[in-house]
């Protein structure tokens, strides 16, 4: 009997050690095999925000996103072609929107000095109209793009009995954004200047009917405004449109032409 239970208990073992390392094998070979793939990828110059029509595109508002080589269209912008090119982008005008995370491409852009730049920057409704300026008329030279400024026009008022002509100052218009001027540097007294001589005006189609006339009466100024007006309120807006009247000598006659 001591034999026969040593048998059983040894086959036993050996069926044990047999099950153990067959599981063991199994556990190893049967692991899969992960292969890894390689994509060929480039960086794409894409928006890192929403950008919305007319907005002036920053580098913060820019970054570089990797793209597989096979998805990237031909339109957008890739760090392989141009690894400047967000330095270069930024300082445009987007035409229309961008979403957040979408490619930028040229066709989107109006890139500084190209041709519709000007235009890109306006608001909907809004006029570029440029009057001539000078260091006298124009605060010395100092009014830059993005200023605000009060239109003044200066023309001859009436004799009196002295026979001299007197001279009246009117302000047609106010707080207006500049756009643009066009500055050149002169040599004055030893020391160069800078000289606007043509200052371009944000303006509605009426306040641009109330410059040409004021143009025609008489001298235009340009006169500066704080910073910390910043944009008209809506009541001024209204007032300066109740204000839209400017006399105007035709023949030696005056008239008051009403640009409502």
């Amino acid at each position: 009997m001591k034999v026969a239970r040593l048998a059983v208990l040894g086959v036993a073992v050996v069926a044990g050690f047999l099950a153990w390392r067959m599981a063991g094998d199994l556990g190893s070979g049967g692991s899969p095999t992960v292969i890894q793939e390689t994509v060929d990828t480039d960086e794409v110059l894409v928006a890192r925000r929403d950008i919305l029509p007319g907005s002036t595109l920053k580098k913060s508002d820019l970054t570089w996103e990797s793209w597989p080589r096979d998805s990237i269209n031909g339109a957008f912008v890739r760090r392989g072609d141009d690894p400047e090119a967000l330095d270069e982008i930024a300082g445009s005008v987007a035409r229309t929107s961008f979403l957040s995370g979408e490619p930028i491409r040229d066709s989107k852009i109006v890139r500084a000095g190209s041709g519709g730049f000007l235009s890109a920057m306006l608001p909907p409704g809004m006029r570029a109209v440029s009057t001539e300026t000078s260091p006298e008329t124009g605060a010395g030279g100092f009014i830059l793009p993005n200023d605000r400024v009060d239109v003044v026009v200066t023309r001859e008022g009436e004799r009196r009995g002295s026979g001299r002509e007197t001279a009246v100052s009117e302000t047609v218009l106010e707080n207006v954004r500049v756009l643009a001027i066009d500055q050149t540097i002169e040599e004055k007294d030893g020391r160069m200047d800078v000289v606007g001589n043509v200052a371009t005006l944000e303006l509605r189609p009426d306040q641009v009917e109330i410059l040409a006339l004021a143009e025609q009466e008489g001298d235009i100024s340009l006169s500066l405004r704080s910073i910390m007006d910043g944009e008209p309120a809506p009541d001024a807006v209204q007032a300066t449109k109740r204000r839209s009247a400017v006399n105007v000598v035709k023949f030696g006659v005056p008239l008051q032409v009403n640009t409502n």
